[in-house]
């Protein structure tokens, strides 16, 4: 039995002098209709009340150049199973602003976006009170993951492809105070590759990583491995017959194309049958961490 139903309320943060849209899902008990958001449809009750209570914050940080509403079903699962689940659209390197594709700027920009979103729903009027500051995640897609490593402490450095005349730096960026745990899909961590660069990531992390993934293969996986801290708590899981994009939800028939490969799967994979025990999994993960004092 689901204990709640998922609500809907958007939202605006203000990030380096401009708007980052934004969504927040919510436990409710006012029943969700099918919402039409483009292509993209959501089961939420828009500006529905809010279940009394405070709950703990979970962060969806999209791919590159990606859309917030690609984990859509992700979102709503865990807003109906006890989270406030924020879905930014990063500023800069979204589908709808790709202006910082490819540079190292993106890097700095997406965890301020970040720390901004979640102080943005700390000050809403309605779901600010009910949004605990002490205990905030992220789960991560892709560069999502690189961006969720960051904003937990992890420094990265720029890379070749980012800045091919500059030598590899540290970058100065922002962390986000509070975070509990990171759910890193699919991971693109090669800016982490210089020792150090993760030693200040000190909570647990779940990762899950195609077996048939040819965009971020295996070695994304051992950099990550490799460069937490000594004890660090880390699960990883090898999806089998998964590529880069079986973590996002099935796109809609209108988006499906030969040319379009965030919508294909190798073959074999079922992602629409996957994707149920990828969302029970990352709750089931989340879960006993929020019961952990501060």
């Amino acid at each position: 039995m689901i204990p709640h139903q998922a609500g809907l309320r958007h939202l605006t943060a203000q990030s380096g002098g401009r708007a980052l849209p934004l969504m927040a899902l919510y436990p409710t008990d006012t029943p969700a209709q099918p919402q039409h958001f483009g292509p993209y449809t959501m089961e939420v009750a828009v500006n529905a009340p809010v279940c009394a209570g405070r709950y703990p914050v979970v962060l969806i940080s999209h791919g590159n150049n990606g859309s917030p509403l690609t984990h859509r079903d992700t979102a709503t699962h865990l807003a109906r199973h006890g989270f406030v689940v924020l879905l930014p659209e990063h500023v800069g390197n979204s589908r709808s602003d790709p202006s910082l594709e490819n540079t190292i700027e993106r890097l700095r920009v997406r965890p301020q976006q970040v720390h901004d979103a979640f102080e943005a729903l700390q000050r809403d009027a309605e779901l600010g009170e009910h949004a605990d500051p002490h205990w905030r995640a992220i789960v991560g897609h892709s560069i999502g993951a690189c961006t969720a490593l960051t904003a937990a402490g992890g420094v990265p450095v720029n890379t070749r492809f980012d800045t091919p005349l500059e030598a590899p730096r540290r970058l100065e960026v922002t962390h986000t105070p509070g975070l509990r745990a990171l759910v890193l899909l699919a991971p693109a961590a090669g800016w982490f590759m210089p020792p150090a660069s993760l030693d200040q990531v000190a909570v647990p992390v779940l990762l899950l990583r195609g077996a048939a993934d040819t965009v971020t293969p295996a070695f994304h996986a051992d950099i990550i491995r490799h460069g937490l801290p000594a004890g660090a708590s880390l699960t990883e899981v090898v999806v089998p017959g998964a590529g880069h994009f079986s973590f996002q939800t099935p796109f809609p028939p209108a988006l499906v194309s030969p040319a379009f490969a965030p919508a294909h799967d190798p073959p074999g994979f079922d992602r629409a049958a996957y994707h149920p025990q990828l969302n029970a999994q990352i709750a089931a993960f989340l879960e006993p961490r929020r019961h952990v004092p501060g």
